[in-house]
Formats: structure tokens, C-alpha cells, sequence
């Protein structure tokens, strides 16, 4: 990839993966990011995404968001981001893809089941569970586990918030085969994703929100910042009908935020003088993301998103749902482990915690779709 700035990371210079791959066979002139990004999509848990919740548990629209379209959209904005600043593409876009792989069934519902399920043997998490999926549970080659993705790519994946002071046991373990420099800040792609994927969401579920009904236009206007954007647009459409003017206002929230990120990173690259990569993981603080002042406005978007969408009546009651299915079913499993899958159930451990956490794995990569039906088997209720 040309026009690569200094502070960018390089295929060429790539730390590498965990196993050698010299012995098999090239195939086609990628590097080794591009495949790294290829590896994701081709994987059977990137597929699985286009049935997991992404602020609708089992939506029943068709115009919805799903992870998976989520993701798309995340690499999207990513990738625009990262091409403006002179940063890696592909390393950008296959962090936004494999961002939310390891979110279980029914979303943060799920989590929190699992979450407890796991509280005496380590406790659960998603961003973990995304790691550990891509370097354990994904098995399409011969010769290892895993998609053997490169030393850059999982610790864009394990740190991309930021330096990791207290691992959980499956990063931890991951990072005891490949240490990723935990205490390090990520590279500024894995930084430009994470920020991208806030972009994504924070816009896109308001559309998503308004869709389904939950949100209002007079709600969204209760935010100065929403409402300047509005009039701006209002003024500019004059003989529109609002109702075709709401994506455009998504739009226009989307190109403020990421000039804003594009103004700020390059001001502060600039400021501290930022020549390679490693200058980058040793800034001492994130580089990539918001101004102080569109912090501030994001901040207050997402306390009116929970409050207003992801903690709405109907939204809570569906995450309930969710988190009792998850729940039944990690009993079930643990009562009587022959009701999982042919090849989970032959597999499971004797002892704890490798045996519980064995049966999270099985349930982490369920769809809600196939949630719903195992506790339908096992359980009984609505066929429909």
C-alpha cells in the first residue's frame, strides 16, 4: 500500500504470527493485513454476525442493523478515516470487522447471563471472547487452531481502548503465547477503528431508534447539537418532507464527527511529533478520536441513547428474554451436557473451569436464531 505515513503500521515491518507459515502455500499477492482482514471474512463467526443483535434482540424487520451490517458500517468509516491520515486500510477494516465477534446471542443481555454463569471461574467478556474465538475456536487450517492473524492484528483487537492493566483469563491466556505489550497504548488503526465504531453506533441507532418507533424527532431535538444539525438541514431542504430529511441528519452527524476526529488526531500527531509506530504506543495517551468538545457532545448522545432507546421498556423487557435464555441454557448444558452440539458435547472438559467455560464457548457463538430454537427444544414454548 502506498502513501503510507511514518506513524502507520507496515505490513512489511509486521511482528509476525504466532505460527510459522512459511511451509504452506501463497496464494495470491496479498500482504499480510489483507489477509488478516480476508481471514475474518471468510470465517464461519463473521457469518454468524447477520444473525446477532445489534440494539434489536431477534429483530423482526428486515431494515434493521445486525452485527454483522454493523460491522460493514464500522469498516466503512474506518477505512475513510484511515485513508486520510495516511494509516493502514486493510489493518484498519479488519479491526471494524472482527470488532464484535465474540458478542454472544442477544447482545450485552447475553453477556451479562454469561457474565455470571463465569463469576467464579473468571468472569466473561465479549472483547476477550473475540480473541479467543479468532486464536482458539476457529479451526479452517490444518496445521493450528485458529486464524494465526498477525502479532498487530490481535493487539489492535486486545487493546484498541486502550492499555490493558487487568486481563481477563482468555486475554490473558492469549497473551501468554503472543505477548501483545499490554501495557502499551494500540497502534493508531486499532485507535481510528474503535473510534469509528463509536461513529457507527451512536448515529445509526438513532436511525434504528426512529425506525422501530421508540425515538422521536421532537426527543432527538432536546440535544442542542442534534437540533442545529437539524435546522442547518431544514434550512437547506426547504421544500422537503421531514420525514426524508432523517438520514440526511445521520449523514451530517457522521461527516461532523469524523472531520473532527480527522482535525484533532492530525493536530495531535503533529504536537508530539509522532514519527513510527512505536512513537504512537508509547504517546502515553490516545491519539485518535474526538476533540474535547465532541467528546463532550458524545458523551451526552450516549446518556440520551440509554436512556431514551437501549433502556426503553420494551427493549429491557427483550434483553430480559434474552438473558433468561442464555441462562437456562448454560444449566441445561451443565445438567446435561449430551443436549449440545455432537462435536461441543464429545469435547467437554472433566474439570473446571475449562468444562464451564467449554460450554460458554459453545453458547458465545450461537446466533439468537439458534438461541431461541435450542431453548425452544430443550424448554418447550411458542413455535412460532
Amino acid at each position: 500500500m502506498t502513501g503510507l505515513k511514518s506513524y502507520a503500521s507496515d505490513p512489511v515491518k509486521s511482528r509476525g504470527r504466532l505460527h510459522d507459515e512459511k511451509r504452506e502455500v501463497t496464494r495470491g499477492p496479498r500482504d499480510d493485513f489483507q489477509r488478516d482482514r480476508d481471514r475474518i471474512i471468510h470465517s464461519i463467526s463473521f457469518r454468524r454476525l447477520r444473525h446477532k443483535t445489534q440494539v434489536f434482540v431477534a429483530p423482526d424487520g428486515d431494515h434493521y442493523r445486525v452485527r454483522l451490517t454493523h460491522s460493514l458500517e464500522v469498516a466503512q468509516i474506518g477505512r475513510t478515516l484511515a485513508r486520510a491520515l495516511g494509516l493502514n486500510e486493510d489493518l484498519t477494516e479488519a479491526l471494524c470487522l472482527a470488532h464484535d465477534i465474540g458478542h454472544p446471542p442477544f447482545g450485552h443481555a447475553g453477556e451479562d447471563a454469561l457474565e455470571a454463569a463465569l463469576a467464579d471461574f473468571g468472569g466473561f467478556d465479549h472483547n476477550a471472547q473475540t480473541i479467543r474465538t479468532l486464536t482458539k475456536l476457529e479451526t479452517p487450517y490444518p496445521r493450528w487452531d485458529g486464524l494465526n492473524l498477525t502479532w498487530e492484528m490481535l493487539e489492535g483487537l486486545a487493546k484498541h481502548n486502550g492499555p490493558v492493566a487487568k486481563p481477563t483469563w482468555a486475554l490473558a491466556e492469549v497473551n501468554a503465547a503472543m505477548d501483545l505489550e499490554l501495557d502499551s497504548w494500540p497502534s493508531l488503526e486499532a485507535q481510528i477503528a474503535a473510534i469509528a465504531d463509536d461513529i457507527a453506533y451512536d448515529n445509526h441507532d438513532i436511525d434504528d431508534g426512529m425506525r422501530a418507533g421508540l425515538l422521536t424527532l421532537d426527543q432527538l431535538l432536546e440535544l442542542p447539537f442534534i437540533a442545529e444539525r437539524w435546522r442547518d438541514i431544514s434550512d437547506r431542504f426547504t421544500d422537503v418532507a421531514q420525514d426524508r430529511l432523517l438520514p440526511e441528519l445521520i449523514r451530517d452527524q457522521i461527516g461532523l464527527m469524523a472531520n473532527d476526529v480527522l482535525e484533532t488526531t492530525r493536530a495531535r500527531i503533529d504536537s508530539l511529533n509522532l514519527q513510527s509506530p512505536e512513537d504512537v504506543r508509547q504517546a502515553g495517551r490516545m491519539i485518535g478520536g474526538f476533540s474535547d468538545a465532541m467528546a463532550e457532545k458524545e458523551r451526552t448522545l450516549k446518556r440520551f441513547m440509554y436512556e431514551n432507546l437501549y433502556h426503553h421498556p420494551k427493549q429491557m423487557a427483550a434483553a430480559e428474554e434474552g438473558k433468561m435464555m442464555v441462562a437456562d441454557l448454560v444449566q441445561a448444558y451443565r445438567d446435561q451436557p449430551a443436549l449440545m452440539a455432537d462435536g461441543w458435547a464429545a469435547a467437554l472438559p472433566e474439570e473446571e473451569p475449562a468444562r464451564i467455560r467449554h460450554i460458554a464457548d459453545f453458547l458465545a457463538g450461537m446466533t439468537d436464531r439458534y438461541a431461541r430454537d435450542r431453548h425452544r427444544e430443550i424448554f418447550g414454548g411458542p413455535t412460532g
